[in-house]
């Protein structure tokens, strides 16, 4: 979720706002795509097989707030998470998953469109809200028939910031309270039955369905929890309490699901929106910077028929639309980004590369714009000025070097300039809206929508 993270210099300039070349596709062209298909890899058999689904599936999307990359199936020394790993080993888990950024209303929003938030029609504020005219992928869900249903547990995912967009039924968790710093709730103990009353409906179940929760306690304020083994008092220590009591909550939804007649029928996805900084580059929390720390992030599927397995090859939350879309039997959109996982999730394609990785941070009031793209061992980052910072990640997985400066790897940080104005040139920046002053001191004066597009809360917007 959103917090005031360490990133010092918040006053650098800010860069690269030019009015858009491409249009993302807004909600009127979602009957024209959402066309119900047969699955590329379905069968006639009545069960699973190793091949691919028998059928469209229903989907469960769970993102845990703030969850680190380093839980205990990728390595972690504690037992923070027990029932997580116990499903990652029956799951394929993609060891170099990215988030689309930093902080939660961005990383959000470039998931549920499927491209990168910076593309979108957004308001100038820390806590983002979204124009209408954006097309996110549960609204063509929603057009084909799917019972489209979401969880949440922050005031932010209810304060009109049109993230509801496609979904039928929006539930926040009972007596939330607002603190634009930190989130002060505990509610996975609240999110589980709250979840489990949606799905106990048969008309939310009789048919296809897809839900999203997002479990929000890893989020500071970090608090040890009765449930939880005390680890220690440190803060990464109190956040490991949170991870196992939000573990221990996932799992009784896990285990109502498991009793239910459609679970065999369900793929579970489970993710995070971002990690979280204990003191890497002088930050805490996150936000602010493109970090790995803030934006690699564990990624685990388990899908009906489906062998276990564990993927190195990176993947990116731009990849998720096109997934959810595909394992639902429907049709991927031309604006998203990536590109379904659901042949290699089967083992009917090895993992290929699909590289460049790109990460998207856009300005908005407190963050200034960067862009990042991830190619082989290199990382290129573009911070405001258009300052290149470069990393190799195979021999500096901390990034703590900045070869960028260094004459020995100008052949490097050519051919990574190179690969970064290729790769982004294809997703040029929409300006924010709403008049604003953003980092850098520029005003947010970019458009609500495409040429000719009206906002019937246009007032609002503002």
């Amino acid at each position: 979720m959103v917090v005031i993270g360490g990133l010092v210099g918040l006053a650098l300039a800010l860069a690269g706002c030019e009015a858009p070349v491409d249009e993302p596709s807004v909600k009127t062209t979602a009957s024209a795509s959402a066309q119900p298909v047969a699955s590329a890899t379905a069968s006639a058999s009545a069960e699973p097989e190793k091949n691919g689904p028998h059928k469209p599936l229903n989907v469960l999307l769970l993102t845990i707030d703030s969850m680190r990359a380093d839980m205990p199936w990728q390595g972690y020394d504690k037992d923070i998470a027990p029932n997580l790993t116990k499903l990652a080993k029956q799951s394929v888990v993609y060891t170099r998953a990215y988030a689309v950024s930093s902080y939660t209303s961005k990383s959000v929003g470039g998931l549920l469109a499927g491209r990168p938030p910076s593309t979108l029609y957004r308001g100038p504020t820390f806590f983002t809200r979204y124009s209408k005219a954006n097309l996110f992928f549960p609204e063509l869900l929603q057009d084909a028939g799917v019972v489209t249903m979401a969880g949440h547990a922050h005031l932010y995912f209810d304060r009109g910031k049109n993230l509801r967009q496609g979904f039928d039924i929006w539930k926040l968790t009972p007596g939330l309270t607002w603190n634009a710093t930190t989130d002060e709730s505990v509610t996975s103990d609240k999110m589980t039955p709250m979840a489990i009353e949606m799905l106990s409906d048969p008309a939310n179940t009789g048919g296809q369905f897809f839900m999203w929760l997002h479990y929000m306690d890893p989020h500071d304020k970090y608090v040890q929890h009765p449930e939880s083994p005390n680890f220690g008092r440190r803060a990464r220590n109190l956040y490991d309490s949170e991870i196992f009591y939000t573990d221990l909550h996932v799992q009784k939804l896990l285990d109502y699901c498991a009793k239910q007649p459609w679970w065999k029928d369900t793929a579970i996805i489970l993710s995070a929106d971002h990690g979280e900084a204990f003191g890497e580059h002088n930050m805490w929390k996150h936000a602010f910077a493109l970090w790995e720390v803030l934006t690699h992030v564990p990624l685990v599927i388990k899908v009906p028929g489906g062998e276990p397995a564990r993927i190195d090859a990176r993947r990116s939350h731009f990849d998720l639309a096109p997934t959810i879309m595909d394992l639902m039997g429907q049709k991927p959109h031309p604006q998203f980004a990536g590109k379904s996982m659901v042949p290699e999730l089967y083992g009917l394609e090895p993992p290929g590369n699909r590289e460049p990785i790109m990460l998207d941070l856009p300005a908005d009031t407190y963050n200034p714009p960067t862009r990042v793209v991830i190619k082989g061992d290199y990382k290129l980052v573009r911070d405001p000025g258009n300052k290149f910072k470069l990393f190799n990640l195979t021999t500096d997985p901390g990034e703590l070097l900045n070869l960028a400066p260094n004459p020995k790897h100008k052949a490097h940080l050519d051919e990574m300039k190179k690969v970064f104005d290729e790769t982004w040139s294809r997703y040029p920046r929409i300006a924010p809206f709403g008049g604003r002053k953003l980092v850098g001191g520029v005003k947010a004066n970019g458009p609500q929508g495409p040429p000719g597009w009206v906002d019937p809360d246009d007032a609002k917007l503002r």
